[in-house]
């Protein structure tokens, strides 16, 4: 068995709760409405959605209603995109990430400096790989007999 690089590990580890934790801050929003979607046995609607933002980043009622304008034109948009047959799976993809990068832009629009420090569900994206880091597939090699 290969000898086991151990600040290879300790990196691994590292890297790996530093996207747990922003991963935890991308869903917190979604979880705090689990409990009432769970109650109805459906998922979120937009007013759920506009609820749990509203509560999370104190929107005032101005903010709440260009908050569900934006979600449901992105609800509309995302029909779109899911019923053209034009368009590739690669393609439709770009698109679905694009729609929610202006989505997300739009939002931040409407938020005060201290809602917008609260509101980054993009976060996750933007952690990059450190140049010399190993992916699953060279631990799997290390790792394995």
């Amino acid at each position: 068995m290969p000898s086991y690089n151990k600040t290879f590990a300790a990196k691994l580890r590292s890297r790996s709760l530093r996207a747990l934790l922003c991963l935890a801050q991308v869903f917190q929003v979604l979880l705090a409405s689990a409990p009432a979607v769970a109650q109805r046995g459906h998922r979120p609607t937009i007013d759920d959605r506009v609820r749990v933002l509203a509560r999370s980043l104190d929107l005032n009622e101005a903010q709440q209603a260009a908050v569900k304008k934006i979600l449901e034109q992105r609800q509309q948009e995302t029909l779109r995109i899911r019923q053209d047959p034009s368009i590739s799976g690669g393609a439709r993809i770009e698109r679905f990430r694009a729609l929610q990068d202006n989505t997300v832009e739009r939002i931040r629009a409407v938020l005060n400096e201290e809602q917008k420090k609260k509101y980054d569900p993009l976060a996750v994206r933007r952690i990059q790989p450190a140049p010399q880091q190993r992916s699953v597939e060279d631990w799997l090699k290390v790792t394995t007999p």
